[in-house]
């Protein structure tokens, strides 16, 4: 019988295993003589790696500090618009619920304030649910009007497109984060701020040849506001002050109170109020809830120029324009949109819109969705231009016409109207009411169009509504104001033609 021996056990040998883990560190350890590591990108484009001159670092922190201001300029320009018309407003006429200053007889350019409308019955005031808890507005029926938070933001529009549909009603405003007991049968809404921006427009009527602004202010003067929880003996009576004819500055700051303003607005407004984000902006110029606003002499020198640059910003986009002219009403007029084709609340398709908003902030006020719907026979319209026909900025110096086919598409009125392009503040000649509407008696030409004409002067058989006169040497922009929009406005079957310049 064969015996099967067991295989003899090879000894282990730890010689292959040492050389291959040699050769392994030595890949880590060591090199080509003449291979160096290489540098990072960052390393190269900043300083090869080391701490910027002492100079060079303070230069480009307060460049950080400038930009930075120019944005919180730009998205806080909403609050600081609606503040500037608070301030003006109740410097002159007291503040508290119960005071509405209504402009009896059209507010015109004496009421500094951007893109008035001369040709309905403004009744505006501001509300401070800090102060009073959550309030009541009885609103008259067939109002064009919204609430606002202090960024201008609708809470709901009031009318023809809010939930009273034109009747009238009671409009219960809460304060941010109110937890108490809500009744029914109001139309509640809760306001993002404790500042709440109160604007109604009530509708003129016809008179002989002209407006008669007399039902409208009775109209208005219905408007009544209170706490929801005061007692009836403890709620004060209303308050219509005339605002016509008065020297009004309802602007926003154009200096260094700008952030002063600012600074008191967010001390005062829940933390809610504002995103961090854009907290975090505020905080990086020293703009914190709650703590000192101290700029050094260097920084208040940045805030100024911020302040003074920034609108400059924002007007060289309006005129250079938007390269994608979503902005544009139509393929073959100048006339713009002032939403660029957006939602009231500056929305495009993908992102919020934020030079848009800063340009319509800078010469307007309130955007509401009513402004925006294509709602046939309500709501409101307002395309405007810049330029004439050939493209030009439109320029007092020169005389224009403008041709408006007939059966202009505006179930409750139409207007037009001149503004300044820097703030649309109303140009400031003997002409006091830069407008003219449909209540006038405009001669018509044989095919029932009519023809506005702007400029220095009125030239020879114009008659006076037919008539805007403008400031020699400064730019301007037309609006054309559509109350209750038709569907031929909608479907572009009706067109407002270009602005012509004439001889």
């Amino acid at each position: 019988m064969k015996v099967l021996k067991k295989p003899r056990k090879q000894p282990f040998n730890l010689m292959p295993v040492a050389v291959a883990l040699t050769l392994a560190l030595g890949m880590f350890a060591a090199g080509p003589a003449d291979a160096e590591a290489p540098l990072t990108p960052l390393t190269k484009q900043i300083n090869q790696g080391n701490w910027l001159a002492q100079d060079e670092a303070e230069t480009l922190r307060d460049e950080l500090f400038y930009q930075r201001a120019v944005h919180a300029y730009m998205t806080m320009q909403p609050a600081l618009n609606v503040i500037g018309m608070r301030d003006g407003s109740e410097a002159e006429f007291g503040k508290g619920y119960q005071v509405l200053p209504i402009w009896k007889q059209r507010m015109d350019s004496r009421t500094l304030v951007p893109t008035p409308n001369a040709d309905v019955i403004y009744s505006m005031s501001y509300l401070d649910l800090k102060e009073t808890g959550p309030l009541v507005v009885k609103a008259p029926p067939n109002v064009i009007g919204m609430f606002t938070d202090f960024f201008q933001r609708t809470i709901t529009d009031v009318g023809a497109i809010g939930p009273d549909r034109a009747r009238g009603g009671l409009y219960l405003l809460l304060p941010p984060g109110y937890q108490g007991h809500v009744p029914s049968s109001y139309f509640a809404f809760e306001s993002s701020t404790y500042n709440v921006f109160l604007f109604f427009r009530t509708v003129m009527k016809k008179g002989e040849g002209k407006p008669d602004p007399v039902p409208a202010v009775q109209l208005a003067e219905t408007t009544r506001v209170y706490p929801l929880w005061a007692e009836e003996k403890n709620i004060k009576p209303m308050e219509f002050p005339d605002a016509s004819g008065k020297p009004l500055n309802m602007m926003y700051p154009v200096d260094n109170t700008y952030w002063d303003k600012l600074k008191a607005f967010v001390d005062y407004e829940p933390v809610t109020a504002i995103d961090p984000e854009l907290r975090g902006v505020l905080a990086s110029i020293g703009i914190v809830k709650g703590q000192p606003f101290e700029p050094t002499q260097k920084q208040q020198e940045l805030l100024k120029k911020a302040v003074e640059t920034a609108p400059k910003m924002i007007l060289a986009m309006r005129q250079l324009g938007r390269e994608d002219e979503r902005n544009r009403y139509y393929k073959d007029r100048q006339w713009e949109r002032a939403w660029g084709a957006g939602t009231a609340e500056w929305m495009q398709e993908s992102y919020l819109d934020v030079d848009q908003r800063a340009a319509f902030f800078q010469y307007a006020y309130s955007s509401a969705p009513a402004m925006v719907m294509r709602t046939t026979g309500a709501g409101s319209k307002y395309p405007y231009t810049t330029r004439d026909a050939d493209g030009d900025f439109l320029n007092g110096s020169n005389s224009y016409r403008l041709h408006l086919p007939k059966d202009i598409p505006a179930a409750l009125f139409w207007a037009v109207t001149a503004y300044n392009i820097t703030d649309g503040t109303m140009p400031e000649t003997d002409q006091l009411l830069p407008s003219t509407n449909g209540y006038y008696d405009i001669p018509k030409n044989k095919d029932g169009s009519i023809d506005i004409w702007f400029g220095p002067s009125k030239p020879k058989d114009v008659v006076d509504a037919a008539f805007i006169q403008t400031v020699p040497g400064r730019d301007y922009l037309v609006a054309l104001r559509l109350y209750g929009a038709m569907d031929a406005f909608y479907d572009q079957t009706w067109k407002p033609d270009d602005i012509v310049k004439v001889k």
